[in-house]
């Protein structure tokens, strides 16, 4: 259990090598790098071993201790294993970026959790994670209509603070920015509206973002000078 990582992998990996993006279309990942192609042999053997070190995230657990990205041989092997095609050559370049993003995921869930009194025990912890890359969330729903990218993922992250459970849901979005066309990442985390204490942080960001902010943008009268006689 302890070697696992914050993102549901069940359909391609077993428990040991769980980790937090969810691979199950191999376009999400290994088709944004040139060397993957629909015509390279199907998952070909390394040219030499892969990489089997691997990378402690910041994401704490329950039990104390902090969630483990897979190595590039345990995330090739993976892959491989439903028959995703990957390509030995990418592993190297897929895996940072897996692991970025994952620590980015994180970090925006903290924002939301500052100031909601975690610190008090310890701080929060990521309880569990599913991938449901083939369920669109409303508000994704709703972009897609109105002509924007759907995400190429999504994510439910349950966090425990201090007893109580809050699932998030994380929409991952790609897209390529500058002129080199190196590849970007927009994440959109918040509270799910499942619960009271969800839907109250969702309310308490609008008024804050919008409300707080169209009220302190309202021209403050002049202040009267007294005249001189």
């Amino acid at each position: 259990m302890a070697d696992k990582c914050p993102v549901d992998h069940s359909s391609l990996a077993g428990p040991s090598e769980k980790c937090p993006v969810d691979h199950q279309q191999r376009s999400t990942w290994a088709s944004l790098f040139p060397s993957s192609s629909k015509d390279a042999p199907a998952h070909p053997p390394a040219p030499a071993p892969l990489p089997q070190d691997r990378e402690t995230s910041s994401i704490p657990r329950v039990d104390g201790s902090n969630w483990v990205y897979p190595s590039q041989a345990q995330f090739y092997a993976a892959m491989a294993r439903k028959n995703h095609n990957p390509q030995a050559t990418d592993m190297k370049v897929i895996v940072p970026i897996h692991n970025a993003v994952n620590e980015r995921a994180w970090q925006e869930v903290m924002k939301w959790e500052s100031g909601q009194g975690g610190d008090v025990c310890g701080g929060v912890k990521l309880v569990s994670f599913k991938g449901r890359p083939k369920d669109l969330t409303p508000k994704a729903r709703l972009k897609s209509l109105l002509g924007y990218s759907a995400p190429f993922d999504r994510h439910d992250w349950v966090v425990d603070r201090c007893g109580t459970r809050v699932r998030y849901v994380i929409d991952f979005y790609t897209g390529h920015s500058g002129k080199a066309g190196n590849l970007s990442f927009y994440l959109d985390a918040r509270p799910a509206l499942d619960t009271w204490d969800g839907a109250r942080m969702r309310v308490e960001r609008f008024w804050e973002r919008w409300v707080g902010k169209m009220w302190s943008s309202k021209p403050t009268p002049p202040e009267s000078v007294p005249s001189r006689s």
